[in-house]
């Protein structure tokens, strides 16, 4: 019904059109015929509050130089089988922001056959999304959606509705292409980064999803909460370039044998990441193993830490976010084993999920009086857009999501609010984090 709906809009649209192209339409000599629909690339990239489809390029039939974004119209849908979306996020009109000349990746061209539009998207534009939380066969998680667009001219009524793929800008320099057998049967997918023209021993980055990122398509990992940015050069400059590792849950990680744990039972998985992690740095020897980073989020959180009490001794740092580990099951023995590897934890007051009273803060409170010289906790009052733009000024995310803080690399204070400090200079936490090394 949606989609009929839409169709009935776009015809309607499409009769007050004239349909005489003008020497200055940037569709100049393109077919006018509805019966020839033209095709567009879809463009996703990870925002701070997930993906977001955030251009379309079109393909055109002849050269053009410029291009103007009042002249057009997006619809789109979004669908997803098995489950049932809001009627205001399923279907609609996408925002055009801006438009100009590229080549068929997007990039910009002074001429050429393909248009790029630019458009908005923000935490409060659900139809931006292309994927969708939601509880499939009794367990909740990101799914992608079928993501259709209609693309309409206005001046010549020329329509593209033929997807030829997407684009994922940072995802696409991933192989996704592997997968880990741990076990009888058993097997995990993982995301893997090498960074190019290594010329000496590099880190490795390992990244653990939240709880809603599971499954067997490493790019819901990637783009659930902007993990894919570890191989943004903005961070990979730190390191001297890095190889970054995003293992993947089949279900979430912390699931016991029998429901889900907090850390008072084992969870199911972390023999089979830890044996993924190892079979990773022997297979690439040019990672060195003196520099190896384990982090989270959330679901995330709790394994990392989960994988540092298991092997205190094999990472050089760890960056920790929402941590979902309770700190009544980490024992005083335990503690001593780990309180010499270093830890910046990143944690909101208001976080309603993971409340920081019974995980990070007497965790972190217990390191300090153990001795720990080197763990640090960036502590919020709540989660705010860092941007100022996609969400206003001031505008609060859910207080769970303090994981943007770690993607976007902003994090620089510890408790009592006093800048970290390396080398005699304040640090954020992937400058902090490269710098450390296990002796």
């Amino acid at each position: 019904m949606k989609k009929f709906y839409l169709l009935l809009l776009l015809t309607s649209l499409l009769g007050h059109f004239s349909f005489g192209a003008t020497a200055s339409d940037p569709n100049e000599n393109q077919t006018n015929s509805l019966a020839t629909p033209g095709e567009y690339r879809w463009v996703v990239e990870g925002f701070d509050w997930g993906p977001a489809v955030n251009k379309v390029i079109l393909s055109l039939e002849e050269s053009v130089k410029d291009a103007n974004a009042t002249e057009y119209q997006v619809f789109a849908t979004r669908s997803l089988e098995g489950a049932e979306i809001p009627a205001e996020s399923a279907s609609g009109t996408r925002s055009v922001v801006y438009a100009y000349v590229s080549d068929e990746n997007g990039n910009r061209l002074a001429e050429g056959k393909n248009i790029t539009l630019v458009l908005a998207v923000g935490p409060v534009t659900p139809l931006g999304s292309p994927f969708q939380y939601t509880r499939i066969n009794n367990r909740g998680s990101n799914y992608w959606v079928d993501y259709k667009m209609t693309i309409l001219h206005n001046k010549t009524g020329k329509v593209w509705n033929n997807s030829k793929g997407k684009i994922m800008p940072l995802v696409d320099q991933y192989d996704l292409s592997k997968t880990f057998q741990y076990g009888n049967g058993l097997s995990m997918s993982y995301a893997s980064f090498a960074p190019k023209d290594i010329k000496s021993k590099v880190p490795l980055i390992i990244w653990l999803h939240g709880g809603g990122e599971g499954g067997n398509d490493p790019t819901t990992a990637l783009l659930g909460n902007k993990a894919a940015n570890y191989a943004s050069p903005e961070i990979q400059v730190f390191f001297g370039g890095a190889y970054v590792l995003v293992p993947q849950a089949p279900t979430f990680w912390m699931q016991a044998a029998e429901g889900m744990t907090r850390g008072k039972d084992n969870d199911i998985y972390n023999a089979g990441v830890f044996a993924l992690i190892q079979d990773f740095v022997t297979k690439n020897p040019n990672i060195d193993t003196k520099r190896i980073y384990v982090g989270g989020c959330s679901n995330g959180g709790y394994m990392s830490l989960k994988l540092i009490l298991e092997n205190p001794d094999y990472f050089a740092g760890a960056y920790i976010s929402a941590l979902a580990y309770f700190n009544e099951f980490v024992s005083d023995a335990q503690l001593q084993k780990i309180k010499n590897v270093p830890m910046w934890f990143i944690h909101a007051k208001d976080d309603g999920t993971t409340k920081p009273e019974e995980t990070v803060v007497p965790l972190y409170k217990r390191l300090k009086q153990a001795g720990a010289k080197n763990v640090i906790l960036s502590y919020y009052d709540n989660v705010t857009d860092i941007t100022g733009f996609y969400g206003g000024e001031n505008y609060r995310y859910n207080g769970h999501w303090s994981w943007i803080y770690s993607h976007a690399n902003t994090a620089r204070t510890d408790l009592d609010g006093s800048p970290v400090m390396l080398n005699g200079r304040p640090v954020t936490i992937m400058e902090w984090l490269a710098a450390q090394k296990k002796k």
